[in-house]
């Protein structure tokens, strides 16, 4: 069983309250968007972290971020990218790459919008865990925390950070 904590779109920002949702989490995964690469070395004082760039990060964060990850953890096949797009509206490609790699969960970002959908059709689910960061159109800042556990995917939580500057 491992718990994990994701979030996307920092775009440069910490929030101590990185460090209190995600306290006790096995893994963290940011989707993309990072920022300045201080991001990623509080969240790896946190726990591991898997990370992917997105379409503002460069230097550091894009020399040691792929832009696609895909992997397998507690019997659940992942993919982590920052632009994937969503059920019924997928970027070109990630359909057949997600029927090609039989994702059972994607993890994206960029939308800042937070979205979890099941994709019934590939028996998969979709996280985009909003924006953690303040730039951005978003109202609330959003993280999510789940539980991969034997191929299943449980505990979900949705986790909003009040006070958007």
């Amino acid at each position: 069983m491992k718990k994990i904590g994701i979030l996307s779109d920092t775009h440069s920002c910490w929030d101590d309250r990185f460090a209190t949702h995600f306290a006790g989490c096995d893994e963290i995964w940011h989707a993309g968007d990072i920022g300045d690469i201080t991001v990623l070395n509080r969240l790896k004082q946190i726990a591991p972290v898997r990370a992917v760039s997105g379409n503002i990060d460069h230097g550091e964060v894009k020399r040691i971020c792929p832009e696609l990850m895909i992997f397998e953890l507690e019997g659940v096949k992942v993919l982590l990218t920052h632009i994937g797009g969503y059920p019924g509206k997928y970027a070109p490609g990630m359909l057949s790459l997600l029927k090609q790699e039989n994702i059972r969960l994607m993890v994206d970002g960029h939308s800042h919008i937070l979205k979890v959908m099941p994709d019934r059709s590939l028996d998969m689910l979709h996280v985009n865990p909003g924006a953690a960061g303040h730039h951005g159109w978003q109202k609330v800042r959003t993280l999510v925390r789940l539980t991969l556990d034997n191929g299943n995917i449980t505990d979900l939580d949705v986790i909003e950070l009040r006070n958007k500057l």
